[in-house]
């Protein structure tokens, strides 16, 4: 009896081992890391985290807590054992950070990832008519993306002028000072993308 038991766990932590694993690897597939990137977020040896993944391996608590923190996902997620379980974060409006200009007619509800903040951000702009927003220069290369679903804008960059209607988009260099006009009297709403590590345009 306690041989069969013995048997049955070894089995059921095999079962476990395996599913962490295809877990572990579509996670990080899923955001786009290569073996040595999720090695230095996590602090986990990149040869440990491939063994995990090819199932050679019954990683400790320890080291699933320190995947967990680098995918960003609770630990009993990464211990899920669907497959195909799908990753699913919802936030109200309430939990929404949100920023305004000065004069609080442009207003920006951050709906980006903070995981994502230091290469990708992107938000819901909604602006009063005579809004403008004032942005210093982001790192180079960066390019920012206004999609217009709503009202009518204009973007200022080295005094360049280009108007930008609802159904159009534009993409401009953000690594020098813009600014953001509503034009006319209809209020603004748009998508914006900020692309902070983008391809250098030399």
């Amino acid at each position: 009896m306690a041989g069969r038991a013995r048997t049955d766990l070894e089995s059921g932590a095999q079962v476990v081992s395996g599913q962490l694993g295809k877990t572990v690897q579509r996670l990080r597939k899923a955001y786009n890391l290569s073996l040595s990137e999720l090695a230095e977020q996590s602090g986990v040896a990149k040869s440990i985290i491939s063994q995990i993944e090819r199932n050679e391996t019954n990683p400790t608590l320890a080291t699933i807590w320190r995947l967990s923190q680098a995918l960003d996902v609770s630990i009993d997620r990464v211990l899920a054992s669907a497959d195909d379980e799908p990753f699913v974060e919802k936030l109200s409006s309430a939990d929404t950070p949100m920023l305004a200009s000065h004069d609080g007619k442009f207003r920006l509800a951050i709906i980006g990832w903070i995981k994502t903040v230091e290469w990708l951000q992107w938000y819901d702009v909604s602006a009063d008519p005579g809004g403008s927003l004032e942005s210093d220069a982001h790192q180079r290369g960066s390019i920012e993306c206004l999609s217009v679903h709503a009202g009518e804008a204009e973007v200022e960059i080295g005094g360049h002028v280009e108007s930008v209607k609802a159904g159009e988009t534009l993409r401009y260099r953000c690594d020098r000072p813009h600014v953001i006009r509503v034009v006319g009297k209809q209020p603004m709403r748009a998508t914006m993308v900020c692309i902070m590590k983008a391809a250098v345009m030399d």
